[in-house]
Order: C-alpha cells, then structure tokens, then sequence
C-alpha cells in the first residue's frame, strides 16, 4: 500500500498553503467575513476541481489511446450544497464538452465509462457520500475563445 502525505501551513487567519507529494502549493482561503483573505481557493471548490481534473486525465488518455483526434475539451461541473452545516455537496453532475470531427459517441460513452467505473479514484471515492451523474456534448466547431 502506498501513503501519500499532504503539508498545510497557515499565512494568515484562514488563508492557508498546502502541498502534497508533488510538491506543488495551492493556496486556501476563505472569505474576509470569516477570517480569511479572499485569495485563494475554498478547500471544496479543491474537491470539484479534483473530481473533474481526475476524470478528464481518464478520459483524455483513454480517447487518445482509441486514435480520437481532440480539438479541444472541456469539462464543467455543477454542485447542489446542502443548505444546513456542513453544507456538503448533495448532487454533482458533470458535462464533458468535446470539440472536433468524427468523435464518435461510442468511444466517448466507452471513455467516460470506464473512468466513471473503473480508473478515477476521486469519483470512486465521492460517489460513496454523493450522487455523481454526468452528460456529454459533441461539437463539430472549433471551440469559440473566451
């Protein structure tokens, strides 16, 4: 078995700078209301981000391994939040949005599959305490620049 290790400092109040194996940082915070500095990321917009940064890995890997020819790809992820504390997610949904030609939904639905089930840990681990559903979209254009 492995163990991973994770390292969190406080800067200031609430804002705090975390690395983990990889030895990057990523700063926490919170809003100014509780302490925070409003600078970095909350701790549970880290979870969605993880979620879908894990499941795209998956995907992407697996679509390039089919030979799909990807223009560009995108994944957005919704979250239904409890209303009373802890204020947990309740539902996310997650849209993968592929742009290019001929991408076949069969190697999509297998793709995303296969991560959903099988290889993305991040999914294995929040679909035990929340329902996690997903869609996907196909577009033939080039994906328009923001």
């Amino acid at each position: 078995m492995t163990v991973r290790h994770a390292y969190i400092k406080q800067v200031k109040g609430i804002t705090l700078a975390g690395k983990s194996d990889s030895n990057h940082w990523v700063v926490m915070d919170g809003p100014e209301e509780f302490g925070g500095s409003n600078a970095g990321f909350r701790p549970k917009e880290l979870l969605l981000l993880a979620l879908g940064g894990c499941t795209s890995s998956d995907v992407i890997n697996i679509l390039q391994k089919k030979r799909v020819i990807l223009n560009d790809y995108e994944v957005n992820i919704s979250a239904d939040v409890a209303d009373e504390h802890p204020q947990v997610f309740t539902k996310i949904h997650i849209e993968f949005v592929f742009y290019g030609k001929d991408i076949q939904p069969k190697d999509v639905e297998r793709a995303i599959e296969l991560s959903q089930t099988k290889y993305c840990s991040a999914t294995a681990m929040l679909q035990k305490a929340v329902e996690i559903t997903h869609s996907y979209v196909i577009k033939n254009e080039q994906k328009e620049l923001i």
